[in-house]
């Protein structure tokens, strides 16, 4: 029988950046997802013995994340800031030179959130369809409409704004 340090730290290494990056993208900035991920791992470690089935590691581990970012705000209340600010912020934590990884990440900002989560549950973490259902607590029909309407509204916006670069540009 395998110890529980040893189990957290295969937990760890297995899922940690997917938690992370999961946690990038639903939180919007680096520092702050470093700290709920660390939440979730330390939440992880306390009830890892509530952990049955290996195979659904990283699903528990995701419905640990998204708790704890709802946590942040129930325990205390967010300061008001300038939406300039918060918008120059953005580009620059999403910005990393590559200018198609912008556009997208800029694309995937406009969708709304319930076609933006079950899309980068899926194309972030791997997960299925059955997962992504589970995870928001939805019907599958229901995940699998709302990430096809994800896709196309994606698809759209990335045409537009591919049309108005040129027309900006050219």
């Amino acid at each position: 029988m395998m110890s529980k340090q040893y189990k957290y730290e295969t937990l760890v290494r297995a899922f940690h950046a997917d938690v992370y990056r999961y946690a990038v993208w639903l939180i919007r900035d680096k520092s702050i997802a470093e700290d709920v991920v660390q939440e979730t791992f330390l939440r992880a470690w306390k009830s890892l013995d509530s952990l049955q089935d290996e195979h659904a590691a990283k699903a528990w581990l995701i419905t640990i994340l998204r708790r704890e970012n709802a946590r942040r705000f129930e325990r205390k209340q967010l300061d008001l800031v300038d939406i300039e600010d918060v918008i120059t912020i953005d580009e620059r934590a999403t910005s990393d030179g590559n200018a198609d990884t912008h556009a997208l990440h800029h694309a995937i900002d406009q969708l709304a959130d319930e076609y933006k989560e079950p899309l980068i549950m899926q194309a972030l973490l791997g997960f299925s369809g059955e997962e992504i259902a589970q995870q928001l607590q939805l019907n599958k029909n229901t995940v699998m409409t709302r990430l096809f309407r994800a896709r196309s509204q994606l698809k759209q916006i990335m045409t537009q704004d591919q049309q108005t670069g040129g027309l900006a540009n050219g």
